[in-house]
């Protein structure tokens, strides 16, 4: 990611006890890095790790087999979802006379 390049303009606070601060400081000089620096790190390498879990699913040849039959099978017939989506909704009702 680029931060670099990008002007620093919003602020991020946070609130901590005192140890916490002092092992945070401690990481970040054993990294070279300002709190700042260790913490943005962190903090971007977690954030990329959690949507990496939401966006990108690894899957082995039997479960992709599965996964693609899934896909290409026929819709199954939902009538309460089909009865659902004929009936006029709340605010339909609403503005009926």
């Amino acid at each position: 990611m680029q931060l670099e390049q990008e002007p620093k303009s919003e602020r991020i606070d946070i609130r901590t006890t005192p140890r916490v601060k002092r092992a945070l400081q401690d990481a970040a000089t054993v990294s070279s890095k300002t709190v700042s620096e260790f913490l943005l790190d962190s903090a971007l390498t977690k954030a990329a790790e959690v949507l990496a879990d939401r966006r990108l699913f690894l899957l082995d040849d039997e479960q992709w087999g599965s996964f693609m039959a899934a896909l290409d099978a026929p819709p199954q017939p939902m009538p309460r979802l089909e009865k659902l989506l004929k009936e006029p909704s709340v605010l339909e009702k609403a503005a009926t006379p």
